[in-house]
């Protein structure tokens, strides 16, 4: 399963890619070193911009515990499942459901 981070890694890869190849381009220095450069200079960028805007968005996001690293919800069944008198490992097996 893809996470949110890799998700907005493939946007971001693909808007800072795409920019940089227009702006080359747009500039008449359209060689294939400075192309492959620019693809390489935007696979590169493209990972920060989206640990950053991956951690923006659950920050903002009400329904995520950002000290867990999981949605609310799955907390609350954590939880429940613990009262109930199961194990931690039978209780997280219970929160990813």
């Amino acid at each position: 399963m893809l996470g949110l981070r890799h998700i907005v890694y493939m946007m971001a890869n693909a808007v800072i890619v795409g920019g940089a190849i227009i702006l080359v381009l747009s500039l008449g220095i359209g060689g294939w070193l400075t192309i492959f450069g620019s693809i390489a200079a935007g696979t590169i960028l493209a990972w920060p911009v989206a640990r950053l805007v991956a951690r923006w968005i659950k920050i903002e996001d009400p329904a995520w515990n950002e000290e867990k690293d999981r949605p609310v919800a799955a907390e609350r069944r954590y939880r429940a499942a613990r009262e109930q008198g199961l194990s931690p490992e039978a209780a997280h097996a219970v929160a990813r459901r």
